[in-house]
């Protein structure tokens, strides 16, 4: 595994100066500044791979935290199980929190790479390497999830009528009453949340933890990362929707291994993408 991203980063190009800086002007909040690298298109299914290779040797903690976020998805489904709106919403709203939801999964990673003790118990004190950081990412992400959930109500509410009794009913009878266009518009509002929070997110919790980071230098650095690697992020987004949609399919069962094997990939992907 070292050997493999040994090669990356000597292939890899770098994007901005030196691997960390810090301004401090009296007064004002200091400010990081993160070298980003640009990887092969690729390389995502490296991050994969080495995520998988963790999976194998951290099995344990990995599925705990697996089994958790299943529960946490089942529960939001059983909450929004009445109505359509309810339920595109919960999903949504579930996924745009997610990345905050591997942040147990990324300490166990880093303490793997760094050759230090792995358990459930180790992985918690993830949770305590930057509480100020995680709480301010987690809140932005919190945001965006409910205001995803009010357009979401208002739109589909209102297309579907409130007096819809059931999910099922919705889905076979009142959701063919969206236009075309009503439909594109629904998910494209989706797609551009969704895809903001990809952006702002593919480095940060690892970052935020590993570095101790302040939310916004993260998320910074996660856009920049982004921007500078847009076919592999591209490649990245679309695993990340395909192998997720594998564990919706399986009614959650499949999300015990889709979480650690995306948590753990994501570690890999900072490593590779942040000097």
């Amino acid at each position: 595994m070292r050997n493999t991203r040994s090669s990356c980063v000597a292939e890899a190009s770098f994007v901005s100066g030196d691997a960390m800086t810090t301004s401090v002007s009296a007064g004002k909040p200091v400010t990081q500044h993160f070298e980003v690298r640009r990887v092969p298109l690729r390389q995502p299914l490296e991050w994969l791979d080495r995520g998988w290779t963790d999976l194998k040797e951290i099995r344990s903690a990995g599925l705990a935290h697996g089994a958790l976020i299943a529960i946490v998805g089942a529960v939001l489904l059983m909450l929004g199980s009445t109505h359509l709106y309810l339920t595109a919403a919960a999903v949504t709203s579930y996924l745009l929190v997610g990345p905050v939801m591997t942040t147990g999964l990324c300490e166990l990673a880093r303490r793997r790479e760094a050759k230090e003790p792995v358990g459930f118990d180790e992985s918690l004190r993830g949770l305590t390497r930057n509480p100020d950081g995680l709480v301010h990412f987690g809140g932005m992400l919190a945001l965006i999830a409910v205001v995803w959930f009010v357009l979401s109500a208002v739109l589909l509410q209102s297309v579907l009528n409130a007096s819809v009794p059931s999910l099922a009913v919705a889905l076979w009878g009142g959701a063919a009453e969206m236009s075309a266009g009503q439909l594109l518009g629904y998910v494209g509002c989706g797609a551009i949340l969704a895809g903001t929070v990809f952006a702002v997110s593919v480095v940060s919790v690892p970052l935020i933890i590993d570095r101790h980071a302040g939310a916004s230098d993260a998320i910074r650095a996660s856009l920049r990362a982004t921007a500078a690697n847009l076919p592999a992020m591209l490649l990245w987004a679309a695993l990340i929707v395909a192998i997720t949609a594998l564990g919706f399919l399986t009614l959650l069962v499949g999300m015990v291994i889709v979480a650690p094997l995306l948590g753990y990939a994501t570690w890999h992907a900072y490593r590779d993408l942040i000097g």
